[in-house]
């Protein structure tokens, strides 16, 4: 592919994963070029069908794909429009010698690092770039001496950056005073030391050993009382503002990021049972991600055995809870009426695809294996009278092409901010025990 009007324009080279991730991925270059190996065809061949998010994107991109006027397979292309490169499928060349020498096996990753050499050595002159969400097909290429690049237009700067949703923040003895007896602050005048709060924020305002909890909404600050729901009672300032969240009904979406242990999902159900009669169905949901690269399939069982291993810590909190309570009293009973009902319904998040989400208290747990595509796609269908909350680890990920700065409760965050619909909470205690803390900071 020769150079466009730019001759400094560069040529980058897309993987399968990079499509799947972003349907739109295509307009994400700017001035510069796109070749896309026709392996990477083959491969989205495989992904048309199903109802996963990785499916859609990949009949997205072939649709946008064929919609481009020009030829796709000429020296330079297709336009991308106004301002942007062309696009162009690479047909399958001669194997380069170092591919030969190195790998043994004929597979798609190499394929697809054999397109890039085989472009770098026509185009001696232009930056030739591979673009994965893959690391090892990155390291493949840098260790043959192409660029590689992650692929990340929606990745945030900074993680050190990335909203926390609490402030701590001197106060005078006065103040803090005012606040116990009327409930709320002095005008925002008063507080002006706190420079740009967001809606629904959370501060810790503090004088000594005088403390006292606050959010700020409408432009006026109101005190955080401590609240029990269903049995669970917060154990710090940071659950303290979670649990003010997830059961105020002005709030319709809330995010909780915390460690192993800091009650994200315990703290999100308790709420739920707690304003159960205020939805007309609570469900809680995760996405199943196979750990060590395990698909389903090879696990023992049928469909509902294959899935319960991955439900199981939803169940466990669940038991928390139930635990609570004595078997005599009825609110132990009322969970498990819920179940039988289908008033609480503990789903993998692919089987609420295509749901339509009125009135109901929506958990996602293990949110950060979403991508960004996939968490606006839940929102999205929220109906009327819905909550939706995210939980997760940003720092313990297990889908394969995502990390702390490119999954989608990161992405949601950084987005949300400043919307009076919203809330976020980063819960950093541990309390689950003194034995799950110590290794949470240690191993």
């Amino acid at each position: 592919m020769s150079p466009t009007s730019n001759g400094a324009s560069k040529l980058f080279v897309l993987d399968t994963n990079v499509i799947l991730h972003d349907a739109q991925c295509l307009y994400a270059f700017q001035e510069h070029d796109i070749a896309l190996p026709i392996t990477v065809l083959e491969e989205l061949d495989k992904f048309k069908k199903g109802h996963s998010d990785i499916n859609f994107q990949a009949r997205e991109f072939l649709r946008n794909l064929d919609a481009l006027v020009g030829e796709l397979v000429s020296e330079r292309g297709a336009s991308l429009g106004p301002g942007l490169g062309f696009v162009r499928v690479v047909l399958s060349r001669a194997v380069d010698d170092r591919i030969r020498e190195v790998f043994l096996r004929d597979e798609p990753d190499n394929r697809i690092v054999n397109a890039a050499l085989v472009l770098q050595r026509e185009n001696p002159n232009r930056s030739v770039i591979l673009v994965s969400k893959d690391t090892n097909i990155r390291l493949k290429a840098k260790a043959l001496g192409v660029v590689a690049n992650d692929y990340t237009r929606d990745s945030l700067e900074s993680l050190d950056k990335l909203y926390r949703g609490i402030r701590e923040v001197s106060a005078s003895s006065e103040t803090i005073n005012l606040f116990y007896q009327e409930g709320e602050g002095p005008g925002a005048d008063a507080l002006s030391m706190i420079e740009d709060p967001k809606p629904n924020e959370n501060f810790i305002l503090k004088n000594g050993s005088k403390s006292v909890l606050a959010r700020y909404r409408d432009g006026h600050y109101s005190r955080i009382e401590k609240t029990k729901c269903y049995g669970i009672s917060p154990r710090n300032a940071e659950q303290n503002f979670a649990l003010s969240a997830l059961i105020d009904p002005e709030i319709k979406l809330v995010t909780l990021v915390g460690k192993a242990g800091t009650g994200k999902t315990l703290l999100a159900l308790a709420a739920a049972l707690h304003c159960r009669k205020e939805y007309r169905q609570i469900l809680l949901a995760r996405p199943v991600v196979p750990l060590s690269n395990r698909d389903l399939g090879f696990l023992p069982g049928d469909v509902q055995a294959k899935l319960d291993p991955y439900m199981q810590p939803l169940y466990d909190n669940l038991n928390v809870i139930r635990n609570q309570y004595s078997d005599s009293q009825g609110e132990g009973r009322k969970i498990q009426e819920m179940l039988e009902n289908e008033k609480l319904v503990i789903t993998p998040l692919a089987y609420i695809r295509g749901r339509s989400l009125q009135k109901i208290f929506f958990i996602v747990d293990e949110a950060q294996n979403l991508t960004p595509h996939e968490v606006k796609t839940i929102i999205t269908r929220a109906g009327e009278g819905t909550k939706i909350v995210f939980t997760g680890d940003i720092r313990q990920i297990d889908h394969p092409y995502l990390d702390s700065r490119s999954n989608g409760l990161s992405h949601l965050i950084s987005r949300m901010v400043g919307q009076s619909l919203y809330s976020h909470i980063t819960l950093e205690r541990g309390e689950r025990s003194e034995l799950a803390d110590l290794a949470s900071e240690l191993l």
